[in-house]
């Protein structure tokens, strides 16, 4: 877990003096991303040019890279318009300074002038003085026409991917897709779950947080995550409101014994010890599964888990179990508002791969589970296949099972997240006034007595 400042756009700026430091190590993480196709948390997590910048001047070159790939398809329109030709600006290093001029100027307002000032530099510091004068002339008529430009422009379809676009609107109709999509593109706030739920009112007081249906807290103010009061003494660990609702689903799991199939990094783990069961986390990443282990000695909650590492598809222990969570690998596309790289990173074959790996888990799982026994699946996807479809086709060759219908009351008693089967279906538009969730999918299924 990082601990750079969670800031809202409207609170980023620079410390006097740095624009240029600043915007060299952004070019350096978009040319990590786009063209070497790292993840951006990795990047930020490990680039030392990035770590070496003052907090201030952390949040803000991670809001100006995050913007510029959740905003990529609406820049390169500008650019091309600017332009008046059809190619593309090469080499790839200037196209990335361009973007960063114009993702300034165009979506988090700083000034036109350091914006275009600071991009002529870089060409100029990345040896492209021949250049110069066309940066400052795409960005000049940017600054003048941009705004206007802009109003004409198809926001959702420009920036998301169409092979996922498409889906969501054949899926969830055109309104509801254009919905999606525009949802995306908005910046994710900071929630927080808490160790022990009956501290709501006090944490919230003291973080200067909302408290949201769910249950889960919702700051929007900035500092340092791990310099906020309670962090350090593991009175909470952050985790969407969304990915925060699977472990609240089982009834009494007080001394009970839960297997938690994909745990890592424990979110949802940390989740059900709290509820006072006995925690089996398993994960086949030994990397993922030492972060997980991490966060539970933060939180205390360490002495409730026994941590494995197998493939949650594979394993064959000798006991079976009355509560199963599922928190499969999927395309995460329910994440885009707080990873918008997944956006270039992602595609429609890594999906295949991944819906085989959901199928392997549940089947898997399957056995492992108890008669009378439950099963949470759930995924961060927008896409049905990832959640929809993949339950109706386990249902379908298990007859053994059935669903356990989430109730409204629930899940917060939020309107339009429930679907007809009591499935949990999440858009990232839902709380909109209060700042979105994450896209989520929520089965809860019986295995039969």
């Amino acid at each position: 877990m990082t601990s750079d400042p969670v800031l809202q756009p409207d609170m980023i700026e620079e410390l006097p003096g740095d624009g240029i430091p600043s915007r060299l190590v952004a070019l350096g993480l978009l040319a990590q991303v786009l063209g070497q196709k790292k993840m951006l948390d990795a990047v930020l997590e490990h680039d030392p040019a990035f770590l070496a910048l003052a907090s201030r001047n952390r949040a803000f070159v991670r809001m100006m890279v995050a913007t510029t790939l959740r905003r990529k398809g609406q820049i390169d329109d500008l650019i091309a318009r600017a332009m008046e030709k059809s190619e593309t600006p090469r080499p790839e290093q200037l196209k990335w300074i361009l973007y960063l001029g114009v993702v300034q100027v165009m979506f988090m307002e700083v000034a036109a002038h350091a914006a275009v000032d600071t991009s002529v530099t870089l060409a100029s510091q990345q040896n492209m003085d021949g250049r110069k004068g066309f940066v400052n002339a795409v960005l000049r008529r940017i600054v003048a026409d941009g705004k206007k430009w802009v109003a004409e422009q198809d926001a959702a379809a420009l920036n998301i991917p169409s092979w996922l676009y498409q889906d969501w609107i054949h899926s969830y109709g055109v309104v509801r897709g254009k919905e999606i999509a525009l949802a995306c593109l908005e910046e994710a706030a900071l929630d927080i779950t808490l160790k022990h739920q009956k501290d709501a009112d006090f944490w919230a007081s003291l973080l200067a947080a909302e408290k949201l249906p769910t249950g889960s807290l919702r700051r929007r103010g900035g500092g340092h995550v791990a310099e906020l009061q309670g962090f350090d003494k593991g009175e909470w660990w952050v985790q969407d409101s969304s990915s925060a609702l699977p472990a609240t689903l089982f009834e009494d799991i007080h001394n009970k014994t839960v297997l938690d199939l994909c745990a890592a990094p424990g979110g949802k783990t940390m989740q059900l010890a709290s509820r006072d069961a006995s925690v089996i986390a398993l994960d086949r990443s030994a990397s993922r599964m030492s972060l997980l282990n991490e966060n539970l000695k933060r939180v205390g909650l360490n002495h409730q888990v026994r941590s494995v590492i197998e493939d949650g598809a594979a394993w064959s222990p000798a006991q079976k179990f009355t509560h199963i969570l599922i928190d499969a690998p999927c395309t995460a596309t329910g994440t885009v508002r707080r990873h918008p790289d997944l956006l270039h990173l992602k595609n429609e074959k890594d999906q295949v791969g991944l819906i085989s790996i959901q199928a392997r888990l549940l089947e898997n799982a399957a056995k492992l589970l108890e008669r009378g026994g439950m099963m949470i699946y759930c995924t961060c996807s927008l896409q049905k296949a990832e959640g929809e479809d993949q339950v109706e086709r386990f249902l379908l060759n298990h007859r053994d099972f059935s669903r356990a219908p989430v109730r409204k009351e629930e899940i917060g008693n939020i309107d339009g997240i429930i679907n007809a089967n009591g499935d949990v279906r999440i858009f990232p538009y839902i709380l909109k006034e209060q700042g979105g969730m994450d896209g989520f999918f929520i089965a809860r299924l019986r295995k039969n007595s």
